[in-house]
């Protein structure tokens, strides 16, 4: 809450008020009222009404009459009559709607108690009441070790000084009657000023003190609250709130005052629903209502015995149903009722974040076997995919012949691992006599056989014609055929 002229920089640093507080347009004061004339001239031959508003310290304010005709403005600090000397303060309202805030507040203007307008404040004026208002802050610690110490049930929430530093005013809050005889006489012998006791309610104190509310804005009774209404708990009540003292209760310990602030809308709204208590007789039973929606305009009722189940009906239905039971028409069931107002619910989870799937850690995660086998199998071989592999230690390449075939792998040097072998010879030299028919002559070995690797994704069986040609033989399974053994 403040005008235009407020606010930070464009580096982020404080402006601070231009106006030094006192724009009047705006709440950058307490209690402020916005003088929505002040742009406007009174028509000719009218006087302008002689009474002004003056602040003081929180929100202490008073009207003064300025029977010496001083020219004064929004913000201008002047000296005004006191009960004893004068007091110092801030001229907050003048004009037209001074008469109004006066009529408000019951201010008869022109009576023997008005208090008058001495004159603008000078330099003095001004050091004087700056010098006492610097005290205020360690009287009250003093202050309140005092009144603990003579176990007084008090407690001194502030201390305001008068403007010519002659008078101190202690406001305190107390439940029951104080005897502070015996406390006027220790801060006298202490603050050697002049004191005055005043006790103000719970309500007061808050906003004098001020302070932020659970909803994150100023106190009301601190900014524009001015009137303090009775608040009770049937408010909560009509506004189906909990009743949970301690979400109810404001800073000052009482009910929040914003209860009331939306009960007559409340009160008109549930003007079209039937009393709670009212209950519902038909051929099934007899219904009991059990919960009320203010907003939709729907009420919930349960048969006796059946209290778990809740049937929901609009308030002409419940009218309905009353107006029927007065003239001792039958009511067949609620669910006649209620039938209608089934809807069909579609649970749809939507994506609220915007960027981020709500179900991405419910998703399996997808593993590439041939990925994994190949890094394991690589692993344990020392192998690498093509390409990132570095030339081999210990083997010595294969070089493709005329035709692109690649020959024989040559055979292994010392501390070298052995090399696959090459293809068997077709057919072995002439068998001795005696001996049994020669085996069917077997195919190519496959290449690799020999290296220690098992093979890999990378290395597959050669196709015909290459790397050695041939194939495997159609049974794996296949046992050697026994040599026969000699005759005798």
């Amino acid at each position: 809450m403040a005008c235009g002229s407020c606010g930070t920089g464009e580096d982020g640093s404080p402006k601070g008020c231009k106006n030094n507080g006192t724009c009047g347009t705006d709440g950058c004061n307490k209690l402020t009222v916005f003088d929505w004339l002040s742009n406007m001239s009174l028509p000719d031959g009218q006087e302008a009404f002689n009474y002004v508003e003056v602040r003081f310290k929180n929100g202490r304010k008073n009207y003064y009459k300025n029977a010496e005709n001083v020219t004064l403005s929004i913000g201008d600090i002047v000296a005004t009559q006191a009960e004893s000397g004068h007091d110092i303060g801030m001229v907050t309202l003048t004009g037209e709607l001074v008469r109004v805030q006066m009529k408000r507040k019951k201010v008869k203007p022109d009576t023997p108690d008005t208090l008058k307008i001495y004159r603008k404040a000078t330099q003095r004026d001004i050091d004087i009441w700056t010098t006492a208002r610097e005290k205020e802050e360690s009287m009250k610690v003093r202050a309140r070790q005092i009144a603990i110490r003579l176990d007084l049930q008090m407690k001194i929430s502030d201390i305001e000084f008068q403007g010519d530093g002659s008078k101190a005013t202690f406001y305190y809050t107390a439940e029951d009657r104080v005897d502070f005889r015996q406390l006027i006489k220790e801060f006298a012998q202490d603050f050697r000023t002049r004191i005055e006791m005043r006790q103000i309610g719970l309500r007061q104190e808050a906003a004098r003190l001020g302070g932020i509310g659970s909803c994150g804005r100023e106190l009301c009774c601190s900014t524009w609250l001015t009137d303090f209404r009775s608040v009770t708990t049937s408010a909560a009540r009509y506004q189906q709130l909990s009743l949970n003292p301690q979400k109810l209760a404001g800073q000052c310990g009482k009910l929040k005052c914003c209860l009331n602030y939306e009960l007559d809308a409340y009160m008109d709204a549930l003007k079209s629903f039937p009393k709670s208590e009212t209950k519902l007789y038909t051929q099934k039973g007899t219904a009991v209502c059990q919960k009320i929606d203010i907003f939709q305009g729907h009420l919930w009722y349960a048969y006796e015995g059946e209290w778990m189940n809740w049937h929901k009906l609009t308030t002409d239905h419940a009218n309905e149903i009353i107006a029927a039971n007065k003239k001792k028409e039958p009511v067949a069931s609620l669910e006649e009722f209620a039938a209608e107002l089934i809807e069909e619910t579609v649970i749809d989870f939507g994506n609220v974040v915007g960027q981020d799937s709500l179900t991405r850690f419910d998703k399996p995660k997808t593993t590439n076997k041939r990925r994994n086998n190949r890094k394991r199998k690589s692993s344990g071989n020392g192998n690498k995919p093509q390409g990132d592999r570095p030339k081999s230690k210990g083997r010595t390449p294969r070089k493709p012949n005329q035709d692109g075939v690649k020959g024989p792998r040559p055979v292994a040097k010392k501390g070298q691992k052995p090399q696959a072998k090459g293809p068997r010879p077709e057919s072995k030299g002439p068998r001795p006599e005696g001996k049994g028919p020669r085996p069917k002559k077997r195919g190519p070995r496959p290449q690799g056989k020999g290296d220690n690797t098992k093979g890999s994704a990378s290395q597959k069986p050669a196709q015909e014609g290459q790397k050695g040609g041939g194939s495997k033989p159609a049974n794996k399974n296949k046992r050697r055929p026994q040599k026969p053994k000699p005759n005798a």
